[in-house]
């Protein structure tokens, strides 16, 4: 599918202006266009969105709604004081200066599901373990992302279901007379309740090389029992961004894994979940989630990609180093986010 960016640039500044997506079918490579409603003033920083607001994503293009927000602390590298000699070898230059982190906005969102094939994002990337002490299950929730503030675009529906997703009208109710139109349930309530330690997002880490700004965010995901010691397993989603002109091509992946306990873990391989993705003017962004699992209760990461430019040369794209520490439950508040 092809968004049409360039149209929902101009849409920003004609608020009252009805959008419109436009859609190529790869198969009989026909173009149709779909209403779906009336983009509104995105928010300055610092006055949150509320639950129930529908929104396109000003990068993928996707059409979802807010659950609720979360403050986040960002840890931009690009306005760090960096110093020339750092290098990726070395496991405590990597870490580096401490980066003063600020605090951010960013949303649970559920995706429409009609979009979710023809976006460069993972659909699937919130997992989390099981409750149960003995339970070994991976659940994987769909259709959910994690969406900055700055990456909104609102606006208003008179549909009663403007998503399509399986968990909309469990965790939202149409009320016309309210602004926006859609209130949380008791079920959402329930649910972040239960889920927020799976759910919760605190840092977010930035670094740009060369035009390509890497951002990764870590999420704690749990600890089970396995031969008698126990593993801690972590989520980190990565979005890729080519903030340049020239388009280049994710090839490969060089990742360094420190543990508490000591260890240090180089990992190397061919691009990134099984893709090397392209990053161009035209399809600027690429975002895959992954796992890591530790035999300690917290690490770090860090690592860079091989970047191959259209003439066949390459460049390292620095990976912004990250921690990985578990909590319990009983330290997290289940008020920690800001919502409804």
């Amino acid at each position: 599918m092809t968004m049409v960016f360039s149209v929902i640039r101009k849409l920003v500044l004609r608020p009252t202006i009805a959008i419109s997506f436009q859609k190529t079918c790869m198969r009989c490579l026909s173009t149709r266009l779909a209403e779906v409603g009336i983009l509104e003033p995105p928010k300055e920083h610092g006055k949150a969105y509320d639950t129930g607001q529908l929104f396109l994503h000003k990068i993928f293009g996707y059409r979802g709604i807010v659950l609720f927000p979360w403050l986040a602390h960002v840890y931009d590298r690009d306005t760090a004081a960096k110093t020339d000699d750092r290098t990726l070898d070395d496991q405590n230059t990597a870490v580096g200066k401490e980066v003063k982190g600020k605090n951010h906005m960013y949303y649970q969102v559920l995706i429409d599901a009609r979009d979710c094939p023809h976006i460069r994002a993972q659909t699937e990337a919130v997992t989390f373990l099981g409750n149960q002490d003995n339970s070994r299950a991976l659940y994987a929730i769909p259709g959910l992302d994690y969406v900055a503030h700055e990456d909104i675009l609102p606006y208003t529906s008179p549909e009663s279901t403007p998503i399509q997703h399986e968990l909309f009208d469990k965790f939202l109710l149409h009320e016309p007379e309210n602004n926006p139109p859609f209130v949380a349930r008791e079920t959402l309530g329930a649910w972040q309740e239960k889920n927020h330690p799976w759910l919760q997002l605190s840092d977010v880490h930035r670094e740009t090389t060369e035009g390509i700004r890497v951002t990764v965010t870590p999420f704690y995901m749990g600890c089970r029992e396995a031969q008698q010691t126990h593993v801690y397993w972590w989520r980190y989603c990565v979005r890729l961004e080519n903030k340049g002109l020239e388009t280049v091509q994710l090839r490969e992946r060089h990742w360094r894994i420190f543990s508490l306990s000591g260890t240090l873990e180089t990992v190397r391989g061919r691009g990134v979940v099984g893709q090397e993705p392209v990053l161009s003017p035209e399809q600027p962004a690429f975002q895959y989630s992954s796992h890591v699992s530790l035999q300690a209760p917290s690490g770090h990461m860090w690592g860079t990609y091989k970047m191959e430019r259209r003439d066949g040369t390459s460049f390292d794209c620095k990976i912004p180093p990250f921690s990985l520490e578990s909590k319990s439950d009983d330290n997290n508040n289940p008020h920690q986010f800001l919502g409804s």
